[in-house]
């Protein structure tokens, strides 16, 4: 089998790391959902990140980068071909008002370092779920804030696995995208520009953002997040609301009677009846407003 070939020349490479054939994603994803990988790799180092994107690239073998599986479903068929988990690549660096991170770190534990050393700036990503690979993809943001606020530079690798160190300016940072998702760019560490501040007024703050996303968003169901884009001048959530669809859904997914934004996986759901929900949302809400909502989510893999 092609995976179990893929095992053998990549093992005496991957040495820090570990390598899974057959490994079942929905162990890795927010919702819970998602087929098997036929190779999931997650590297110990940068160097075997790198080492992984080039194999697959010379190999020609699909590459998929799930990050924290926040922002993205995986179809119950699974992936094909080698998919890239970055837990191990989690390490946060302050240097004075700059903090590095690698890709693999989650971004509220970037926030957290901050608010502990008196940092501002990165308040608004206290309850952001993704990985900083993920958050940088996709210009991460909430309660006002965006990476293109505060991010300084970022280092990637392109599809042939060659590093490259980007600027604020050339990282194109704009709502849900960037560079590097229209390239097809893998981060492999940012660099945070921030300013200090004071930290009865940084803790104060991170706390109410908490207790917003707290009493406002079902943490208690597995879930995606926000499944769509806002529209231009409308909330997803508020047309999703009076389009009456909250409590429906297919199998064991439903659209949110806490957050109407989100669809939750709440009673074993598989990945197909998660995205028929997202269908039928997007179906009633283009009949009743005639708005035509846009995935924030990433759907990936095969049907089963």
């Amino acid at each position: 089998m092609l995976n179990r070939r893929w095992f053998d020349e990549l093992k005496n490479e991957i040495t820090q790391g570990t390598l899974l054939i057959d490994e079942p994603l929905c162990k890795y994803t927010m919702t819970r959902l998602g087929g098997s990988a036929d190779l999931l790799v997650i590297p110990g180092t940068m160097d075997e990140m790198e080492i992984t994107v080039r194999y697959a690239y010379h190999n020609n073998i699909p590459l998929l980068l799930l990050g924290n599986g926040s922002n993205m479903i995986v179809r119950d068929g699974g992936v094909r071909g080698i998919v890239l988990h970055l837990s191990k690549l989690n390490g946060i660096r302050m240097d004075g008002t700059l903090i590095h991170a690698e890709a693999g770190a989650l971004i509220i534990d970037v926030s957290k370092h901050a608010a502990r050393e008196s940092l501002t700036g990165i308040e608004f990503a206290c309850g952001i779920p993704g990985s900083i690979g993920g958050a940088m993809a996709m210009n991460a943001g909430a309660y006002g804030g965006e990476v293109k606020d505060i991010i300084m530079q970022a280092t990637v690798l392109t599809k042939a696995g060659e590093r490259v160190v980007l600027t604020k300016e050339e990282l194109e940072l704009g709502y849900r995208q960037s560079i590097i998702s229209n390239e097809g760019y893998y981060v492999l560490s940012a660099v945070f520009q921030l300013v200090d501040g004071d930290q009865e007024t940084i803790n104060s703050k991170v706390a109410d953002l908490t207790f917003q996303r707290e009493s406002k968003q079902p943490l208690e169901y597995p879930s995606a997040g926000s499944v769509f884009k806002r529209p231009p001048g409308y909330f997803a959530g508020k047309l999703i609301q009076d389009s009456g669809l909250q409590g429906k859904g297919h199998g064991g997914a439903e659209v949110s009677l806490k957050h109407a934004g989100f669809i939750i996986n709440k009673n074993n759901a598989t990945a197909s009846d998660y995205i028929r929900t997202i269908n039928m949302v997007k179906v009633e809400v283009k009949k009743k407003f005639d708005v035509d909502l846009e995935l924030e989510v990433k759907i990936v893999g095969e049907e089963n």
